[in-house]
């Protein structure tokens, strides 16, 4: 009898990584990342949204931030994924600065209509370069709190 081996279909590892996602804005793709869905809703209380600005927005956001956090690390999502995702847009920040509130206003609206903005989207994805979410929460914390501007590629 053969011994048992993870060999899961969604499994990338032993397929030669991830595929390269640059050319074709393809998105973060990693293993399980529908959890992210489920993570959501344990920081939707600490959001703070600006007028103008909806949760769905936000959380599709979050969502796609954070599935490319879990992506460089080969791995399913986490809730630090997901606050890194946030802090660096000033989320989860009853004060954030006002510029990246606009900036944040200006580019979320609409994307969770992912079949009509996700051009949009991916652009606001590819805002927030792979250094930063290489970063821990800590780190994304402090940085944001001296320079938001150095967490972003705007």
């Amino acid at each position: 009898m053969d011994p048992w081996a993870a060999d899961r279909p969604g499994d990338l590892l032993d397929k030669g990584g991830q595929p390269d996602t640059d050319a074709g804005r393809m998105g973060s793709p990693g293993p399980d990342q529908g959890y992210a869905l489920k993570l959501v809703g344990v920081l939707r209380d600490e959001v703070h949204l600006a007028p103008g600005e909806h949760l769905a927005d936000v959380e599709t956001v979050g969502v796609a931030v954070g599935l490319k956090r879990a992506s460089l690390f080969g791995r399913a999502p986490v809730i630090f994924d997901l606050r890194v995702a946030y802090t660096v847009w000033g989320l989860l920040d009853a004060a954030a600065p006002p510029e990246l509130v606009a900036e944040r206003v200006r580019r979320f609206e609409g994307v969770h209509h992912t079949a009509h903005h996700y051009p949009e989207l991916r652009a606001i994805v590819d805002a927030v370069p792979a250094s930063t979410l290489r970063m821990s929460l800590d780190e994304v914390v402090e940085a944001h709190r001296g320079d938001w501007r150095s967490l972003l590629t705007l």
